[in-house]
This record gives structure tokens, sequence and C-alpha cells, in this order.
């Protein structure tokens, strides 16, 4: 055996070794490219790869291409893949208690966003979550400034939504959208467009950054700005999987984790800064909701979600809320 082999045999061994040491993470999520929080998750996964030393290959697969939004969940707590990011109200009647936030005009504030990922009700959900089978490791916060899209003339009334059939985002938040006179649709965000562009619903509400990145102005015409709920991404893995990690591979997710939350933050004041104007610029009449009629749209709807939130959570609700108030 020649030296030069021998050298040349070593370093492949070296490699392959190498290889086999890192632990492959695939992560399935729902967003287009173009939406501001795919970007987040994009740059959280070079931080992972980064503070593990390569240990962890993240690969992320977006836009529904691995798993289907609806099916995320299950295929984490089934360890069919390894990770995943929803959006809170995806959770629907699995643990309704992710829907906290979804509350009309119940967490606005932005400050307390800022406190939500290290605060006790994250840790309260975060425990509830291991209790469903997967292990949180990131909240991305991801708005609290919404549409109301429609086609033809605004909606900034409760009386504009009698009859009208739209997109809704889960039983509670559903609630206060029937009591104004919508019928709801479940639908995943992915496939929203082409409802609207079919006539299959006719409006929606979505993230006000999102009606731009999805395009939904060239299916709706009018949009009213409500600061009506607040949405948030949030990445989870599967338990064992994550059990079985180095210390090194733990501590990175923690810390990318931590990062992410702050870069979600960021990016989402941002694109919600943004995104009316650029609507406009696509040809939407986009009104901005006045006070009063803010208020009227949360006296039509906390009512009922309130209840509906109270029905589904019991006393797991009241104590969660009472957390939030800590924050708020």
């Amino acid at each position: 055996m020649t030296k030069t082999f021998l050298a040349t045999l070593i370093a492949t061994t070296a490699m392959a070794g190498a290889a086999s040491a890192q632990e492959a993470m695939r992560c399935s999520h729902q967003l287009p490219p173009g939406h501001h929080i795919s970007t987040v998750i994009d740059k959280w996964a070079a931080e992972v790869e980064t503070l593990s030393n390569g240990e962890l290959d993240v690969q992320v697969f977006g836009a529904d291409s691995l798993i289907k939004a609806n099916d995320n969940i299950l295929a984490v707590a089934r360890g069919e893949i390894e990770c995943a990011f929803s959006l809170n109200f995806q959770w629907g009647r699995t643990l309704p208690l992710m829907n906290v936030t979804v509350g009309p005009y119940t967490m606005s504030s932005i400050e307390a966003w800022k406190k939500w990922p290290t605060s006790e009700a994250a840790a309260y959900l975060e425990d509830k979550l291991l209790e469903k089978g997967v292990k949180n490791i990131a909240w991305m916060f991801q708005t609290n400034v919404s549409v109301f899209t429609s086609k033809g003339k605004a909606m900034t009334k409760p009386e504009d939504f009698q009859g009208v059939k739209m997109r809704g985002l889960g039983p509670a938040f559903d609630r206060g959208l029937t009591a104004m006179g919508a019928s709801t649709v479940s639908l995943p965000g992915s496939e929203v467009y082409q409802a609207l562009a079919t006539g299959v619903i006719d409006a929606a509400v979505t993230d006000v950054a999102a009606a731009y990145s999805r395009r939904y102005f060239e299916v709706q015409d009018h949009m009213t700005v409500v600061p009506v709920l607040a949405a948030y991404l949030h990445g989870y893995v599967t338990p064992s999987w994550y059990d079985g990690l180095s210390d090194t591979q733990k501590a990175a997710l923690d810390e990318a984790g931590q990062k992410a939350a702050e870069w979600a933050l960021e990016a989402s004041q941002e694109a919600s800064a943004e995104a009316p104007a650029q609507l406009e610029e696509m040809g939407v009449t986009v009104h901005i909701a006045t006070d009063a009629e803010n208020e009227a749209f949360r006296a039509a709807m906390q009512p009922a979600f309130e209840e509906g939130f109270a029905a589904e959570t019991g006393d797991e609700g009241t104590e969660l809320l009472s957390l939030i108030e800590k924050i708020r």
C-alpha cells in the first residue's frame, strides 16, 4: 500500500466519519419564499448549523414542499420528520390554548411580544405542546396587523360581513366572524389564493404582509387594515429526536431560537409597516380602520370568541390568560 493511497484512504474515512456524525434535521413549513418569516426561518437554520459547529444539518422545506401545512404537527409527533413550523391557530381543537393570542384585540402590544419568548405564558404552552408530542424550539411573532380582504367594496363594519363566505382561522376566532354574519371555511394559507380566485370564498382575514407576499392583490381589490388578532409561527421537533442530541446541539437550538424570536419581531414590524403601501401600488384600495370601526368590530367579535375559548379550554384557558396579563 503506497503512502499516497494510505493518506487518501485516511482522509476519505475521516470525511465519512464527519458526515455520519452530522445529524439531519428536516424542517417543513407552509410559507412562500417571499414571506418575511420564511426569510427568518432560513436565517435561523443557518444559525443552528453555525452554533452546532456543523453537527446539525438543517434542511428547510418551505411552501408545503415536503409536508402539507395541516399534516406538519402529526408528522413531527410521529417522528416522520424531525422539525416543522406551524401557525398557532393550526392547532385548532388539538390544543386550543394556542389560539389565545387570536382573541379579537386581545394581545396587540409589541412590548408584550418582546417579553413573550421567556414569559411564563410561553413556558406554560411549551409544557402543553410536549404533552401533545412535540418539543417547542422557537417562537416567531408574525403579526399584530391583519386585513379583511374583499372584492368590490371594503368591509368596514360588522354588517358588511353578512352573508360573506370567508376563510377562517379556527373555531374560537371564527365565532367572531359568524357573530357578524359571515360563514367560514377552513383552508391552509397555501390554498386561499385559489379559493378566492375561483369564488369558493368571497373574502379572507390574513396578516397584512401575507396579503402582499401571497399576492392576494391579484384576486381581491379592497383591504381593511385592522389590529384584530396577533399570530405567531412556532418551531417544534420530535421529543425523542431532541433527547438524542448532544449538549452542543441542544444549546445551538436554544440560542438560535432566542435569536430568531428577535429577528421575527423586527422583520414582522417592518413588513407590516411596508405592506399597506405595497398593496396600494398593486391597485388595492386600502382602508385603515378608524378607532370607532375597531371598537365596533371588537364589540361584535370579542364576546363570541371569549365564549368559545372558555368552552374549549376551561380552567387551563383561564390560567393562561392570567399569565398573559403579566406581560400585557
